[in-house]
């Protein structure tokens, strides 16, 4: 499932530098991850990389976006392919 950035996010920055996918965007007032883009770094890192760096731990699972294993290494590889 792809990632939610929740409100307690003070804009810091780290997580937008820190993906892979460019799945992080500038929100008003709070950062926000766009789902079709995030991959939870599967294919490319053993974690999430905004998650590791968030210093407020304010990057979630998205409960309401289920995707499995599979669905998110798809997704990885075809945004590979947009390169």
């Amino acid at each position: 499932m792809p990632l939610l950035i929740n409100d307690e996010c003070i804009a810091c920055d780290a997580c937008r530098e820190e993906c892979p996918t460019e799945a992080i965007e500038e929100g008003d007032p709070i950062y926000i991850i766009e789902p079709d883009r995030c991959t939870e770094c599967v294919g490319i890192y053993d974690e999430p990389a905004c998650i590791a760096v968030c210093p407020v731990d304010c990057i979630v699972l998205d409960k309401d976006n289920v995707e499995t294993m599979t669905e998110l290494l798809f997704k990885h590889e075809q945004l590979m392919k947009e390169e």
